[in-house]
């Protein structure tokens, strides 16, 4: 068993460090490095976490096809942030794989530079339920890495949390399919809630270990305002871990970048890597340096905002890029974002009302 308390603090980490060729941070000096584009507000799951069919059943109003941005006008507002700092974008929803050709925004996407000429890496999450038939184009159109949103390996558990007829072997011919197509990384993402499906954590580990694949265990988050979140249903990050450790040793992994936002650890005897996103009980705002772009061109500064800038009316009214790229600038400046820390010490910041999860991508 490994000492997971020793190697899991309660405490953050310093400030990030800022290396020579930032351009813009904000109050917090926290630099712009990653957005995350929604392509779609729309899924064909109904995730009790994310999109509870009480709040998005058959009256619910998404957005018309003319409010949505055009691949054109993601293209374009994704080479300003890419000028103000971003080197990695990530494709969201909703589900990604429901926006029509979305393999040739991939392949438009692909073709653009940092601002030290590097390409830009393109990743997406789904929930696979399309990717068996999606994944080898998307490799084709130059996608880098694949998520993969997977809450259960039975199919009473996972049709439970996602509230559909969709069975997991759909899902997990989609990952098979990445697989087969090449992608150099693919993650499975799991959601933990308490009671739910907490029993399928060990399932979960065993079926991926050997695999090639980084399965990450997610603390069940506040997200939005429909999925009646309580803090009782958090499986902690320490607590999954502990489970591990008891079957298998697990040693702590350094992360792969500044500001990563899972803590990763190895199976000790080589067998694979898991990770904890623990936004509840060991907040990382302190090195979050993500950007998000939703369905219909507003740039929201945190998963938890409550508000965000409108790109969308002075992109299509015709203003310049360089007033475009100031209103971006200027919305980044001014961001003092960490709601994650300050969730138990404001009660009315944390049950104020939150944009929901579909719209601006998780």
């Amino acid at each position: 068993m490994s000492d997971v308390s020793a190697n899991f603090p309660s405490t953050p980490l310093p400030d990030m460090p800022q290396d020579a060729a930032s351009s813009i941070t904000d109050t917090l000096r926290r630099p712009l490095r990653d957005l995350r584009i929604s392509v779609t507000d729309r899924c064909n799951l109904r995730c009790t976490y994310c999109m509870p069919r009480a709040a998005f059943d058959k009256d619910h109003a998404f957005l018309p096809r003319t409010e949505l941005l055009s691949f054109e006008e993601i293209e374009r507002l994704a080479k300003l942030f890419i000028q103000l700092g971003v080197q990695k974008i990530r494709l969201t929803g909703g589900e990604p794989l429901l926006r029509r050709c979305i393999e040739q925004l991939v392949e438009m996407l692909a073709g653009l530079r940092t601002t030290q000429g590097q390409p830009v890496e393109i990743a997406m999450t789904t929930n696979g339920v399309l990717l068996a038939e999606k994944a080898q184009a998307l490799k084709d159109a130059g996608l880098s890495r694949i998520t993969v949103s997977l809450d259960g390996l039975s199919d009473k558990t996972f049709r439970r949390i996602s509230d559909s007829d969709v069975p997991v072997q759909a899902v997990l011919e989609g990952i098979a399919a990445a697989q087969r197509a090449g992608f150099a990384t693919i993650k499975a993402n799991m959601v933990v809630r308490r009671g739910v499906n907490d029993h399928e954590i060990m399932p979960m580990a065993e079926h991926f270990r050997n695999s090639g694949i980084v399965l990450r265990f997610i603390e069940y988050m506040d997200v939005g305002s429909s999925n009646g979140w309580r803090i009782d249903e958090v499986v902690t990050a320490r607590q999954i871990l502990e489970q591990i450790a008891s079957h298998h040793a697990i040693r702590p992994s350094h992360p792969d970048y500044p500001g990563e936002v899972a803590e990763r650890w190895r199976y000790a005897d080589g067998s694979g890597e898991i990770g904890v996103i623990a936004a509840i009980t060991r907040a990382f705002c302190h090195t979050c340096s993500r950007a998000r772009l939703s369905t219909d061109g507003k740039l929201y500064t945190c998963l938890f905002a409550m508000q965000g800038a409108d790109l969308r009316t002075p992109l299509r009214q015709g203003a310049p890029d360089q007033a475009l790229a100031g209103l971006i600038a200027g919305h980044w400046r001014q961001r003092g974002d960490r709601y994650s820390q300050l969730r138990h010490a404001a009660a009315e910041t944390a049950t104020a009302a939150k944009i929901e999860m579909s719209y601006i991508g998780g």
